[in-house]
């Protein structure tokens, strides 16, 4: 097991490589002058040249790029060109509410998609399977950032029972940071009255970003159910005698976990990669936002620190995912 990961984490190394490679060289070709956006849009051409100097853009873009490894292996991700901040603290202000809505997004994907899939793969009425099978495609054909300004229009606008954007309403203190995900800190301080309203300006976000996500692992899973519950041993178990809720639990579904949690790993990148639509519609305030920042204002060290980070969690979430298997498949072995 542990050569497996130490291999994986190796592999790993060079993709996040590749990574800046492409990242790096795409970036440069946007249009726009970051010395331009640290400058100021009334400097002069000499102000403007002296800021190139000042960044290293008047270098080659391979010394440019060599440079930024440099930083980059001692933990240098670099000072944002417009804010003048270190961009490795402000991606800790920014990613905290990201994972938040992932997280809940992921809740979400968990809770109702799972489930959904269950039902519809052991259920014998076809009406009720293929109710679900439809529904299911409708979520993954709507497009995010249209579902998002549906709910907020209904939710937020007619009904008015959930919050329209934002994290926390102006009205209510934010927590102690400790984290910077306003439930798990409002918990934290006791700030009960600040954990709802953080929970409830969480939930249109996060079930519009899980939306796609709710069908598609309806899908699966009623795939991997449909695929298993007509093996020999699971007929084997009915003649046994055994009740049809201890085989689903025990022999069918256990099963079909295994294709089940392999997509997990997936949805959870292209939730991360869907949470930058979601958060422009919903001001979240996330990484997603300050992606956008970062491309709006050609902010080159800001693009190359959101992809970086974005890339390690899609790969070490993948990894996890991947060492689970042996826990649902005993046969699985790593050497």
């Amino acid at each position: 097991m542990g050569e497996y990961v130490l291999r994986r984490l190796y592999q790993a190394l060079w993709v996040l490589i590749a990574v800046t490679i492409v990242t790096f060289f795409i970036s440069n070709m946007l249009p726009g002058d970051p010395a331009l956006s640290r400058a100021g849009q009334f400097a002069t051409k000499e102000q403007i040249a002296k800021t190139r100097v000042l960044l290293g853009l008047d270098q080659p873009l391979h010394i440019q790029y060599f440079k930024y490894m440099q930083r980059l292996l001692s933990g240098d991700l670099g000072l944002s060109i417009t804010s003048r901040q270190p961009v490795l603290k402000e991606l800790g202000d920014f990613l905290p509410a990201t994972l938040e809505l992932t997280m809940a997004a992921f809740c979400f994907t968990l809770t109702v998609g799972v489930p959904l899939g269950i039902l519809a793969g052991s259920t014998k009425s076809r009406w009720l399977k293929s109710t679900i099978i439809t529904g299911s495609l409708i979520g993954v054909g709507i497009p995010v950032f249209w579902a998002g300004l549906v709910f907020q229009l209904v939710f937020a606008g007619r009904l008015d029972i959930l919050p329209l954007a934002g994290r926390l309403s102006l009205t209510v203190p934010a927590p102690p940071s400790v984290t910077n995900m306003y439930l798990i800190d409002s918990v934290l301080a006791g700030q009960w009255d600040t954990f709802r309203d953080a929970l409830s300006h969480l939930i249109l976000p996060a079930f519009t970003l899980s939306l796609g996500q709710i069908g598609a692992m309806a899908r699966t899973t009623n795939s991997a159910m449909s695929s298993v519950i007509h093996r020999d041993y699971v007929r084997t178990a009915h003649a046994k005698g055994l009740s049809s809720r201890k085989v689903l639990w025990s022999h069918v579904l256990r099963n079909a976990l295994l294709p089940v949690v392999t997509v997990l790993g997936l949805y959870v990148a292209f939730m991360l990669n869907g949470a930058l639509l979601i958060e422009i519609i919903f001001s979240w305030g996330g990484l997603g936002t300050y992606a956008w920042i970062g491309i709006f204002r050609n902010d080159i060290t800001v693009i190359m620190g959101v992809t970086l980070t974005a890339s390690l969690t899609f790969m070490l979430v993948n990894l996890f995912i991947d060492l689970t298997y042996p826990f649902l498949d005993p046969r699985i072995h790593y050497s």
